[in-house]
């Protein structure tokens, strides 16, 4: 069987599986662990299988397989308790595997993470802290953290792993819908992170340890202008090498502003957000090698108008730029930190391609949602390099004399999801198609594979 009918086959059969057993009634409303013990007030439980079958020819990037192929599987388990009125006790289970891996495949510590304790937290709500409407919640433990845009941290989704952050959140709420986070964390660094392994699927704690701080605040404020809200961030990430693993000993400071007015029906909306990145790196990992001072930046703009009517058709342009590094004596490329890519550029998995470093892209989207039950989402890109002296984006692809020009080629990224049963069985096809062009043909290690094509099928049962 071609790994194409593989791919369109598998989410075929996981429905099967999942939902062919059922009847019809249990269809309406799938069994749930909440429904399983009792609906209680003061627990909360529930969980997810994710089975996903990824494809891709043409490989983009240098070090991989011309061909790729995986299946990945995640499954994870949360659980909640409301110890008091105002305390909660959480922790949740994420099991990430791959399978029909292959030698020189595109796998790893981002694939594979067997039965970690991501999340293991103390929370506290807080009402009134500042008068009538106001609200604060504090989360200390191993957590999960989603900030804002999500573009500097995130938890992410796509991928088969997800972060985790050991530390310290606070968030408040004011009357007037002012929005506070403050956070100190560690983030957790997926262990075992050696190729025999991580095949193995070895059983290891993820690492938090003061060798990777990352903390900072955002404040936001809705109805500042035209309807929009504004939104300032800091966020410091502070790192260090530890035993047997050399780092470039990252010491970033990024500052960030952002205006958006969310999408509604039969009116215009827009995004527009900054970053500025200072510090310093080494320019390697070598513990003698000299630092440098960074300066980079991105931008991120959109505007769109959503059509009234039950299609909720949306139509946007947007363009996204991240510095990349040039020849000077300082460091210029752009570090997204830890966030998420699918919502703005492209998938991640066994493509992860592009990404938000080295990049200049404008692009045209279009979303469509008409039923509760379905969504699909088309975006076209055109790819250049913001500094044709680095690699573009995450690719790895490189011509450090310039000489290959900047111009990289086109994506086409498309995404469809189902629910097969309401809230609780869901269907996904993601498809990709970057044409190369210009300087991923021409560059001295640009991987002569031809176009790239990649489709991932997917089937998510949430119980």
């Amino acid at each position: 069987m071609t790994p194409i009918a593989r791919c369109l086959l598998c989410p075929v059969l996981a429905a099967a599986v999942f939902a062919g057993p059922l009847p019809a009634p249990a269809l309406a409303k799938a069994p749930t662990l909440q429904a399983a013990i009792g609906n209680p007030d003061d627990v909360k439980l529930s969980g997810s299988l994710r089975l996903r079958y990824e494809t891709l020819d043409g490989q983009p990037r240098t070090g991989f397989n011309p061909n790729d192929e995986q299946l990945a599987i995640r499954t994870t388990l949360l659980a909640e308790y409301r110890a008091a009125p105002a305390l909660r006790i959480g922790a949740e289970i994420y099991d990430s595997r791959v399978a029909l891996e292959k030698t020189g495949g595109a796998f790893g510590a981002n694939e594979i993470n067997a039965l970690e304790l991501v999340q293991a937290y103390l929370a506290a709500d807080i009402a009134r802290p500042f008068g009538t409407g106001s609200k604060a919640t504090l989360q200390l433990g191993r957590m999960m953290l989603n900030l804002r845009s999500r573009r500097l941290v995130a938890a992410d989704d796509y991928r088969n792993t997800t972060n985790g952050y050991t530390g310290l959140r606070a968030d408040l709420t004011l009357r007037d819908g002012t929005t506070a986070t403050l956070f100190y964390t560690l983030p957790q660094l997926r262990l075992p992170d050696d190729l025999p392994s991580v095949r193995r699927e070895q059983v290891r704690r993820d690492r938090e340890s003061f060798d990777l701080r990352l903390w900072g605040g955002l404040i936001a404020r809705p109805a500042t202008l035209a309807g929009a809200t504004a939104e300032l961030g800091y966020v410091r990430l502070q790192e260090r090498d530890w035993a047997g693993h050399p780092t470039r000993n990252r010491n970033l400071h990024t500052v960030s502003a952002r205006l958006i007015r969310e999408p509604r029906p039969g009116r215009l909306d827009f995004e527009g957000e900054g970053m500025f990145q200072f510090g310093s790196v080494r320019a390697s990992t070598a513990p003698a090698a000299p630092r440098l001072p960074v300066a980079a930046w991105f931008v991120h703009a959109d505007a769109g108008y959503t059509f009234p009517g039950p299609a909720r058709l949306r139509l946007s342009v947007e363009y996204d730029r991240a510095s990349g590094d040039g020849p000077g004596r300082g460091f210029g490329r752009f570090d997204t930190l830890f966030g998420m890519r699918r919502a703005d550029l492209a998938p991640s998995g066994i493509y992860n391609a592009i990404g938000r470093a080295n990049i200049e892209t404008p692009g045209l989207r279009v979303e469509a949602a008409p039923s509760r039950r379905w969504d699909a989402m088309a975006t076209y890109h055109a790819l250049w390099l913001a500094s044709r002296s680095d690699a573009f984006s995450t690719t790895g692809v490189r011509d450090a004399s310039g000489t290959s020009g900047r111009f990289a080629g086109h994506q086409i990224d498309a995404r469809l999801r189902y629910w097969v049963v309401p809230q609780a069985l869901r269907a996904e096809i993601n498809a990709v198609w970057l044409a190369k062009r210009g300087f991923l043909h021409d560059a001295p290690n640009a991987p002569a594979t031809g176009d790239t094509h990649y489709l991932a099928t997917g089937l998510t049962a949430s119980f």
